[in-house]
């Protein structure tokens, strides 16, 4: 059964696929730049996935993963690839869904990502988040951030993942990377523990909780850069998020801390080409200054677009600016983004 995976993560690298899908039922399934894509392969059957997950994971991984009904881990196959896969169990089956990994790194350039990104992760301290929907490259993303880090300064890095997906090798800087579960039970204490590491820089994989989010803003407030993703849609959603994970009473001084710290919000999607071929990222791009922090510490978050807008020449845009920016240059295909420029 092992053959039958394997030949089935090959053609999803070889055909460039985001993602593989094994469910009982159905034939397997890959995500081709954003549309699920059958492959010609007999639907898999509950004795099929149970043998799959077998073959992919340990002992201890399997205990897990009947305890708790899920579980994320990463997985390899040498001179093929790397992938994040969470295995799961849906009506009395184990189901898989593979997300590749490339073997290297992506660099800023390749991603299309904008070049004021590069400056604001050589701040010293402070919280710099990348925000979106699941899929939207937000991992692929840091790990182009910290790999430029690693080709032209000298830090430490920490990173804290859930499970590791890519791969760094010391080069101008030291980057220690653990994963959730392995190295660590969870985030907060990884990242409890990660301030007593000597680091310049803690990636926090994803800020899921009160106390992970409190960790990263004390970590930042004492001199460290720390650069962690959440699943929200904009800058706007993205404080209020930050914000109203907290009682009320302690919502004041989160306030003053996140307009203190926050370096910048950048939230992203991704859009298909014109011809179908590929998909490009679109971004929002929030660089904290004067005039936003004001509006943090004050309660008028709802002001942060017209802000952004009137601040382009400081690198800042909105997502339907950047969208209808992309439109004119034919990057993306216009029937792709109708929904979202109405809903916008």
């Amino acid at each position: 059964m092992f053959d039958v995976l394997k030949e089935c993560l090959s053609i999803a690298c070889a055909r460039g696929a985001s993602d593989l899908h094994i469910s009982v039922g159905i034939p397997p399934t890959v995500r081709l730049n954003g549309e699920l894509i059958s492959l010609e392969s007999p639907p898999i059957t509950p004795d099929d996935t149970n043998k799959m997950i077998r073959d992919v994971l340990s002992d201890e991984q399997l205990m897990r993963l009947e305890a708790n009904g899920e579980l994320d881990f990463s997985y390899s196959i040498p001179k093929l690839s790397r992938f994040r896969v969470n295995a799961f169990r849906q009506r009395s089956c184990y189901s898989l869904a593979f997300r590749v990994i490339p073997q290297n790194v992506p660099d800023l350039a390749s991603l299309r990502l904008p070049d004021v990104l590069n400056s604001l992760c050589r701040k010293p301290h402070g919280l710099f988040l990348v925000t979106g929907p699941t899929g939207s490259g937000k991992s692929t993303t840091l790990a182009a951030l910290v790999d430029d880090m690693n080709k032209s300064i000298r830090r430490h890095i920490i990173t804290l993942e859930d499970p590791i997906e890519y791969l760094h090798k010391h080069n101008r800087c030291i980057i220690q990377q653990r994963e959730i579960g392995n190295d660590t039970k969870s985030f907060s204490l990884g990242l409890r523990s990660a301030l007593r590491e000597d680091p310049d820089v803690i990636l926090v994989g994803e800020m899921r909780d009160l106390e992970t989010i409190r960790t990263a803003l004390t970590a930042a407030e004492t001199g460290h850069l720390v650069l962690a993703t959440l699943h929200t849609n904009d800058a706007v959603s993205t404080v209020d998020r930050i914000i109203d994970v907290f009682p009320a009473e302690q919502q004041g001084q989160i306030r003053i801390q996140l307009a203190s710290e926050l370096v910048a919000v950048v939230s992203q999607r991704l859009f298909p080409t014109p011809d179908y071929s590929g998909r490009r990222v679109a971004t929002e791009i929030m660089i904290n200054n004067k005039a936003i922090s004001h509006l943090i510490r004050e309660k008028k978050i709802y002001q942060i677009p017209s802000v952004i807008q009137v601040n382009r020449a400081q690198n800042m845009q909105t997502m339907a600016s950047c969208v209808q920016d992309m439109l004119a240059r034919r990057e993306i295909a216009g029937e792709s983004v109708e929904t979202f420029l109405l809903r916008g």
